[in-house]
């Protein structure tokens, strides 16, 4: 496919089309390429045909979380060179911890300190820990009621593969931590990022498209950042209320930061949730999930927005409860064989919504997938999609060992497929 043809897709378009419940002139195929980007720049192995030749590039850089080599295509034009559009995240908050000293070492040696720290993703810091860095991170947040530690680490494998840091120990474990956290979430403060979320799609064109995050919803935020799956399955057993008492400390702050989200005209955002039906079973999701999904919709309906959730794990044992939470959409739906649910399941199971955002599972642009196999599920997946409402894309997204190409090829054959 020319460049000049990949010019004219309107994919932003497209995916607008589809959340407003029109139909496109094509299907939208958008995805994530950074970690395949920045994990072929850190090995010397990005294809020769995406590195810059600034005499011809019409577009500005949109950054990403890792450094990028200066002889590297800005990611965007990647996107579009390719043919699959730019799917960026992006905060629609930060938080401003005031009266909170946030001290950061990276073996043992100190790496960032500062007062009144404005974080985005908050235990997570992952604006502030290295990404290219390997080691252990020991992060402290001191407050006048104590301390919450936070220990990361950081392999040189995951380094090359250009993944987060993986959180060894999670900063809540018993009920002084959690008052702690109280006082944190009670004197943070809330810094809108409306402006950047504009001006940046406004950088990327009709090639992408900025979706807003908002922090997990309470319980997952519990399980995946302050607690842990394994301490937490403790702790509901143990200690209830504690859990109870941190899921009202967080449901307070996140409708907080959805009702300053009516200053912001933008028609989608999502919570990056990482929903597993093994993990949030269905009887923890029905009671810890499903009401608070339902809450935040419906406030976010009321500002004309759809919601989304990040459901890149295995959901197969939720599917029925998904299809009742009022999300309008289930993003980054990774099937078989990325997971135990397939694709005709959750087609089958939301015909009347949530929309799928998904559904091309990132090990079949592995090469240990045959050629045959990879156009094979490509076919049959679009085949019984025909023209119904969906947003195509690689779940979880473009690894670093997958087929640039084989992405090129999906770009190229949605072209092909008519909406009638």
């Amino acid at each position: 496919m020319e460049d000049s043809e990949n010019e004219k897709r309107d994919i932003r378009g497209r995916l607008l089309a589809v959340l407003q419940g029109t139909k496109p002139d094509h299907l939208p195929f958008i995805d994530r390429l950074e970690l395949w980007y920045v994990s072929q720049i850190r090995a010397g192995t990005l294809p020769s045909e995406f590195m810059a030749d600034t005499s011809s590039l019409q577009i500005s850089s949109v950054l990403v979380t890792s450094p990028t080599d200066s002889h590297a295509m800005p990611l965007p034009e990647v996107h579009r060179r390719v043919g699959m559009g730019q799917q960026l995240m992006m905060m629609a908050h930060s938080r401003r911890l005031s009266r909170c000293e946030l001290d950061v070492e990276l073996e043992g040696e100190p790496f960032y300190h500062e007062m009144d720290p404005v974080i985005d993703f908050f235990p997570r810091l992952y604006d502030i820990l290295p990404q290219d860095r390997p080691g252990e991170t020991v992060v402290q947040i001191i407050t006048p009621v104590g301390r919450l530690t936070i220990t990361n680490n950081l392999t040189p494998h995951m380094v090359a593969a250009s993944t987060v840091p993986l959180m060894r120990e999670h900063p809540i474990k018993d009920a002084s931590d959690c008052r702690v956290l109280e006082y944190i979430i009670e004197h943070s403060e809330c810094v809108p990022k409306h402006e950047l979320i504009h001006d940046t799609q406004a950088k990327m064109g009709n090639i992408g498209f900025v979706v807003p995050l908002l922090n997990r919803v309470p319980f997952q935020q519990i399980m995946l950042d302050f607690v842990g799956e394994i301490d937490l399955s403790y702790m509901l057993y143990d200690s209830p209320q504690l859990v109870d008492r941190m899921m009202t400390l967080l449901d307070g702050q996140l409708v907080e930061d959805i009702r300053r989200l009516a200053d912001l005209s933008w028609p989608y955002v999502q919570c990056p949730d990482n929903t597993d039906g093994v993990i949030t079973n269905p009887k923890l999701f029905a009671k810890y999930n499903l009401p608070y999904y339902q809450k935040y919709a419906e406030i976010l309906h009321g500002q004309g927005k759809k919601f989304g959730s990040h459901t890149d794990g295995n959901i197969r044992p939720l599917l029925s409860l998904l299809a009742k939470s009022g999300l309008d959409v289930c993003e980054s739906f990774s099937p078989a064989p990325l997971t135990e649910c397939t694709f005709k399941e959750a087609w089958t199971a939301w015909r009347d919504g949530p929309i799928i955002w998904g559904g091309i599972p990132s090990p079949i642009l592995q090469q240990d997938t045959s050629e045959g196999q990879f156009k094979e599920y490509i076919e049959r997946l679009l085949e019984l999609v025909g023209d119904q409402p969906i947003i195509l894309g690689v779940g979880d997204m473009v690894m670093a060992n997958n087929s640039i190409e084989r992405v090129r090829y999906i770009a190229d054959r949605v072209e092909q497929h008519a909406i009638s």
